[in-house]
């Protein structure tokens, strides 16, 4: 049955950027990310009162504290900025950036923590760097978007993607998963939240429309059941087969983006997703 979690989990991750899209048309996007971390963080204790881990609270140690801490600022950094990306920009676009999160966390444990790089994983960065690249193309100029914001923006969740995976495996040691995911989407509701109010939107969230009010929560939902599935498939599965399978959510993104949204793929950027799909693969 773990395959079968496995491929739940990239199919709610995949249309966890769709959903989003739809929730953010007219709703700003910090205060889109603010509502949405609810959810996520409603599934991320029911994942700890699920497994009985919410006993270790007491024992973790302040330098696991820091890092806890500091990985859910970086997570919540991601999430704001993959937010407004994608309100700026194309699904089809900003996702890759995002995924691209995976080369860069990969250069950073080799240069901070001394990771090796196999020639397989090497093979497979330069084809979901190059794949990447492909997909990104110039956006025209509209009502919704200026120049290069949505770039910038995507670079930006991306960098801080990266960086979450790179304090946790700095510091979070003898926490449980679970644990260690709803400790950190608490500190990242914590500060979406003051993000909203230090900007002065609060406001915003009585003028939400009611459809995207309903995206925005099913966006939320997607992302639980996205970890539920993925961390159940994880305790029956290979890892090896399992993160791979994960990260092919890009697939589902696309196609829900040109199903729902009507996004079309030119011929480079379908080259692009193949690259990034073979070196996905690689990574195994």
């Amino acid at each position: 049955m773990w395959i079968f979690f496995a491929a739940g989990s990239a199919f709610f991750a995949g249309i966890t950027a769709i959903l989003a899209k739809c929730g953010i048309r007219k709703t700003d996007s910090d205060v889109a990310t603010a509502i949405r971390t609810i959810v996520v963080l409603l599934f991320s204790w029911l994942m700890v009162f699920l497994v009985g881990s919410a006993a270790q609270i007491g024992g973790i140690s302040p330098y696991t504290w820091t890092f806890l801490i500091l990985s859910g600022l970086a997570t919540g950094a991601s999430w704001l900025c993959y937010f407004r990306a994608l309100q700026l920009g194309d699904i089809n676009k900003v996702v890759p950036i995002d995924k691209c999160s995976t080369v860069l966390t990969i250069l950073l444990a080799f240069l901070l923590l001394g990771e090796p790089i196999s020639p397989w994983k090497l093979l497979g960065l330069v084809g979901i760097a190059g794949g990447t690249l492909l997909m990104i193309q110039k956006k025209e100029r509209t009502a919704e978007t200026a120049g290069i914001s949505w770039l910038i923006y995507a670079v930006l969740s991306s960098f801080f993607a990266s960086l979450t995976a790179i304090f946790g495996k700095i510091g979070i040691t003898g926490v449980e998963s679970n644990l260690g995911t709803a400790l950190r989407t608490s500190v990242v509701l914590v500060m979406a939240w003051l993000v909203v109010f230090v900007k002065g939107k609060q406001a915003a969230v009585r003028h939400i429309p009611g459809r995207e009010f309903l995206f925005i929560l099913l966006s939320g939902i997607a992302t639980g059941a996205s970890w539920l599935c993925y961390y159940k498939a994880l305790q029956d599965g290979p890892a090896s087969v399992v993160v791979p399978i994960d990260k092919l959510s890009i697939l589902v993104t696309i196609f829900f983006s040109y199903a729902v949204l009507h996004e079309k793929l030119s011929k480079k950027a379908g080259v692009g997703l193949l690259c990034i799909v073979v070196g996905t693969l690689l990574m195994l």
